[in-house]
C-alpha cells in the first residue's frame, strides 16, 4: 500500500474522533479532545514528509504513539484508557512496518480509529 493514500485516512480517523467529545466527565472528556488534535497533528506531520521517506513516516508514528500513550495515562475512564493502550500499541506495530516499507498496518490503525475510539469516547 502507498505511504501517500495514508493522510486522508489519518484526516479521516481525526473527524471521526470528535463526534464523542463532550460525552464524558473528568479528564476523559478533556482526553479525547487531545487525542483529536493529536490526530490532526500526526497528519500534518505526515502530510509534509515525503512518501519515500519511511524513515519520516515510521519516526512520526513512533512520536504519535508516545503522545497517544501519554493520553491514555491521563483518561480516567477504563474503556477509554484501554482503547488508547491498545492504539498505542498498534500504532508501534505499524511504525516498525514502515521501517520496512509496509503501510498494510498503519493503515488499519487509521481507518478503524474512529470506530475503536470514537465509541469510546461517546461513553
Amino acid at each position: 500500500m502507498p505511504i501517500r493514500t495514508l493522510a486522508g485516512a489519518a484526516l479521516l480517523g481525526a473527524a471521526g474522533l470528535l463526534s464523542g467529545c463532550g460525552v464524558l466527565s473528568g479528564d476523559s472528556d478533556e482526553v479525547c479532545a487531545s487525542v483529536t488534535t493529536e490526530y490532526r497533528r500526526y497528519t500534518a506531520e505526515i502530510e509534509r514528509a515525503s512518501a519515500a521517506d519511511e524513515a519520516k513516516w515510521r519516526q512520526a508514528t513512533e512520536r504519535f504513539a508516545g503522545r497517544v500513550d501519554a493520553l491514555s495515562k491521563k483518561a480516567d475512564d477504563p474503556q477509554l484508557k484501554e482503547a488508547l493502550q491498545a492504539q498505542t500499541a498498534r500504532l508501534r506495530t505499524a511504525a516498525a512496518g514502515l521501517g520496512e516499507g509496509d503501510a498494510t498496518a498503519l493503515d488499519a490503525v487509521l481507518r478503524d480509529a474512529p470506530a475503536k475510539i470514537g465509541a469510546a469516547c461517546d461513553g
